[in-house]
């Protein structure tokens, strides 16, 4: 089990550095990420409130199927 944990290290690096790499190039490109529908935006005088809650359903979903596939590279 131990001896697994550094490929899931490797892989998470290797994901965190397709990420950056996507956000500098194509920042400008993902910016409706935040702004989709469903997305909680309250902003008064001297109060700003943001909860990007279908931002972040979206982002689980493609997260999680991406963590499937990996799984299922590395058992299959």
């Amino acid at each position: 089990m131990m001896q697994e944990g550094w490929k899931w290290l490797i892989v998470a690096g290797v994901l965190l550095i397709l990420a950056g790499l996507i956000w500098y190039f194509a920042g400008d490109k993902l910016s409706f990420l935040g702004k989709l529908p469903g997305d909680i935006r309250i902003e008064r005088e001297n109060f700003r409130f943001y909860f990007p809650i279908t931002t972040m359903i979206l982002l689980s979903i493609l997260l999680n199927l991406i963590v499937r596939l990996i799984h299922w590279i590395f058992n299959h």
